[in-house]
C-alpha cells in the first residue's frame, strides 16, 4: 500500500520510475489536478541513490493528473506523506526517500502476485503514452507528456494497432456517404 501510488502515476501520468521517486508533497496541486516533475531519484550501478534532475531538460515539466488518479493521490497523501512541502511522496516508514531498487522489489512482488512476472514498471509508462497516442495526441503532445527531448523518443509510442487501424478506415468510410444534390435554377430576370 505504501508504494502503490507509483503504479497509477507511472501509467496515467506517464512518469519514469525515478521521476515518481523524486516527487514531494509540494509538487502535487490537488486543486488544479497537476504535478510538477522537478527531480528524479536514480541508482547508479553499484552506488547509492542520488537525487538529481530528470533524465532530460524536457523532463522538468508540469503534467495533469487524470481525475481517476486524484482520489488515490488524496488518500496516499493523508496516509503516508508528512505535511511538509518537501516530504517525499513515495517514502520509507521514517519519511526518507526509497531507492529505485526498493520500488523494483515491491513491483516484483506485486506482478508475481497477479501472475504477470513479465511486466516491467516501465511498461506502465509505455502503456500510458500509447493510450495518449491512441486518443489522438500529437507527437509534440506526447513529447510534453513523456518529458522527451526529441520527437524520435515520442514516436515509439505511436505504433499502430489493428483496432486503431479498423477505427481509422471506418471513419474514412463515413466520408464517402452519398450526397444529395439540389439543382439550382436560374431565376428569370
Amino acid at each position: 500500500m505504501r508504494y502503490s501510488l507509483a503504479v497509477p502515476l507511472t501509467a496515467w501520468c506517464q512518469l519514469r520510475r525515478g521521476e515518481v521517486l523524486g516527487l514531494q508533497r509540494g509538487d502535487i496541486d490537488l486543486l488544479h489536478g497537476t504535478l510538477r516533475v522537478e527531480r528524479a531519484v536514480v541508482l547508479p550501478p553499484g552506488g547509492r541513490p542520488i537525487v538529481g534532475m530528470p533524465k532530460t531538460v524536457a523532463g522538468r515539466r508540469t503534467v495533469s493528473v487524470p481525475p481517476n488518479v486524484l482520489p488515490a493521490a488524496v488518500e496516499h497523501l493523508a496516509s503516508f506523506v508528512g505535511p511538509e512541502p518537501d516530504a517525499w511522496l513515495i517514502s520509507a516508514n521514517g519519511g526518507s526517500p526509497i531507492s529505485p531498487s526498493t520500488l523494483e522489489l515491491a513491483w516484483r512482488q506485486a506482478r508475481l502476485a497477479i501472475g504477470r512476472p513479465d511486466l516491467h514498471l516501465h511498461d506502465l509508462r509505455h502503456s500510458g503514452l500509447t493510450w495518449a497516442a491512441a486518443t489522438g495526441a500529437s507527437t509534440r503532445e506526447l513529447m510534453a507528456l513523456g518529458g522527451h527531448a526529441s520527437p524520435r523518443a515520442a514516436l515509439r509510442y505511436q505504433h499502430a494497432t489493428e483496432d486503431r487501424d479498423r477505427a481509422l478506415v471506418n471513419a474514412l468510410a463515413e466520408l464517402d456517404l452519398p450526397a444529395t444534390v439540389t439543382p439550382i435554377r436560374r431565376s428569370a430576370e
